[in-house]
């Protein structure tokens, strides 16, 4: 989906300034350890991967509903409840990476289950977003792994997703929610994948 290029800038100021910041931060144990390390790698590259198949949703829903630019779709997004994960401790200058993994784990739990939203709105890509919804579910284990063999604390998520679905005044909204959940989700994979190339880069 198209990103106008005023916000695509002020994106980039705002994800880059907090990033500029991390190089300090107290995360040197963690760099020499190679299981740590292979872990890193290979999710970077499946993060890579979702966000790809994000995108092609993206632009399943720009050529199928219509629905392509944000700045057009602004005021109807004001109508939604739309559930967004914080990801804020991924930019803290105190960076902890328990504390981002825990963010990113709640938030892949958030999108995991939003993602039913934009099935229902595109059963003709099923394969698609129900992969997506696999490797979501995925990421957030292997997180959860990682997290358990570096001893950090973990919250153990029910196999269902217990939060109910977000709910829509008319068909219109609900294209516009499942527009805004990729565009969301996008932008938290983004922030998901600048945490784990810090921690790969240190």
């Amino acid at each position: 989906a198209a990103v106008p290029a005023g916000g695509l800038a002020l994106l980039l100021v705002l994800l880059w300034a907090p990033w500029q910041a991390l190089h300090g931060a107290p995360l040197t144990e963690l760099s020499g350890d190679q299981d740590f390390q292979l872990f890193l790698q290979r999710n970077l590259e499946f993060t890579h991967k979702i966000r790809r198949d994000v995108a092609a949703l993206q632009r399943v829903v720009c050529d199928t509903l219509q629905l392509c630019k944000e700045d057009e779709l602004l005021l109807a997004q004001q109508d939604l409840d739309m559930a967004q994960a914080p990801v804020e401790q991924c930019h803290k200058r105190t960076f902890q990476a328990e504390t981002c993994f825990s963010q990113i784990r709640a938030g892949l739990r958030i999108y995991h289950g939003s993602l039913a939203t934009v099935l229902a709105l595109l059963p003709k890509h099923a394969g698609l977003v129900e992969t997506l919804q696999l490797d979501v579910a995925n990421l957030s284990s292997n997180i959860q792994q990682q997290m358990e063999d570096l001893g950090l604390a973990t919250v153990t998520y029910p196999t269902e997703n217990q939060d109910p679905l977000p709910t829509f005044s008319s068909h219109f909204h609900h294209q516009v929610g499942g527009f805004f959940i990729l565009a969301n989700f996008q932008r938290f994979l983004e922030t998901a994948y600048r945490a784990l190339r810090h921690l790969a880069s240190l």
